[in-house]
């Protein structure tokens, strides 16, 4: 359980999550990682924390540099338990140390563990000098929680960035550079999809904000510390803060029961490749709904189908159609599908659900609604009608 040097007495002292699988609901297939830093200066700081049972690993860390009990300063950005689990069992050891975080961050830390420690609070612009180095905050409320911030070393130009450029990858590299970099990039845009996507409109101010920071190192709270591609992924934060979605890439989603509402999916999927779009198909029994939003922050185009069971749609459906109005993209164009026996409500709950401003308000393509099983003709009309609305929308834009 040795450290990390990030630069000159700035280490990587936190935890390695091999097993996780689950985070928030979304699948975590390469588990995570919790990132504490630690700086060795006059005041020796400690920037964030681990989950609770990962704080053996983090002291094992921190003791093959300095003694724990020689901690000054506690840098909390960010209170959930996943950040500051660990922080219970340290001010164990060190209960007078003093806590720097915001105003929601005290208030989240007392009503977390009922202890009324150093708290220090710090806003926006506050500066606090630990010998040669400085260290300055940002606070970023609703990046994802109302307690967030980030803290910034002018000196060392270096970000620790909490939430945002984070990814759930537990690995034994630590920088961004030693790991396959489509993978890194698509985890990611995944921790965006799954979790930050809600908050875009405040991840824009962050941006701004960040635009007048000299950064050369970028140390987030989950996966890996970013060095050699810092921007790109400042650029993917930007598409993905602002929505700017592919207009030739397009998601077609659905389950189905006896394979035609299958069927009309590939018919749609038809049209797209005629039109030169690029699809993906995701059958919602074989696809988790948290790998699918991985690909719907960047689609333009977004198919969600499903048959009519008990005058509603699939279960499958229902979850993923309510996951995705909770992470609320928007400018995106919505598309409903589905077939029926005797009932058809499906197609219409789907239309309201993906078109209704109040739900997930996307604009609305000319919904697609069959009985029983579709013969080739049928199907090869519905491919028409769809390239049909493409070729309208594509004209008006």
């Amino acid at each position: 359980m040795k450290p990390v040097k990030l630069k000159e007495n700035i280490w990587w002292v936190g935890g390695i999550d091999w097993d996780l699988r689950d985070f928030h609901g979304y699948v975590t297939q390469r588990g995570s990682s919790y990132n504490a830093y630690l700086i060795i200066d006059e005041k020796i700081t400690l920037i964030d924390n681990v989950k609770y049972y990962l704080y053996d690993e983090m002291i094992e860390r921190i003791s093959h540099i300095i003694d724990p009990q020689k901690i000054d300063i506690i840098v909390q950005n960010h209170v959930e338990m996943d950040h500051s689990g660990g922080m219970q069992y340290l001010m164990e050891r060190i209960p007078n140390v003093k806590i720097y975080t915001n105003a929601m961050g005290i208030k989240g830390l007392k009503a977390h563990y009922k202890k009324d420690w150093n708290f220090q609070e710090v806003k926006t612009g506050d500066i606090i000098n630990i010998g040669k180095r400085n260290l300055t905050f940002l606070t970023t409320p609703m990046v994802h929680w109302p307690d967030n911030m980030v803290t910034y070393c002018p000196e060392e130009k270096l970000l620790f960035s909490n939430d945002a450029f984070g990814q759930h990858i537990a690995s034994s590299e630590r920088f961004e550079a030693e790991y396959p970099f489509n993978l890194v990039m698509e985890e990611a845009r995944k921790y965006y999809a799954n979790i930050v996507l809600p908050y875009s409109k405040q991840v824009q101010n962050v941006l701004k904000a960040a635009a007048s920071l000299d950064i050369e190192m970028i140390a987030p709270s989950h996966g890996l510390i970013w060095t050699e591609h810092i921007p790109e992924i400042l650029a993917a934060y930007h598409d993905w803060a602002y929505n700017i979605a592919k207009q030739d890439k397009a998601l077609i989603i659905y389950d189905t029961m006896w394979k035609s509402t299958q069927k009309i999916a590939y018919a749609i999927a038809d049209a797209f490749e005629n039109m030169g779009i690029h699809i993906w198909m995701y059958n919602l029994q074989e696809n988790h709904i948290s790998d699918i939003m991985t690909q719907v922050i960047n689609a333009k185009y977004i198919c969600v189908g499903s048959p009519t069971l008990n005058s509603s749609i699939l279960p499958t459906v229902a979850a993923f159609l309510y996951y995705l109005k909770g992470l609320s993209p928007k400018n995106r164009i919505g598309l409903a599908f589905g077939s029926y026996g005797w009932g058809g409500q499906s197609v219409e709950i789907v239309h309201n659900l993906l078109g209704d401003a109040k739900e997930c308000g996307f604009e609305m393509m000319e919904p697609i609604r069959l009985q029983y099983i579709p013969d080739k003709e049928t199907l090869n009309n519905v491919t028409k009608q769809v390239e049909d609305n493409l070729k309208k929308y594509m004209e008006e834009k």
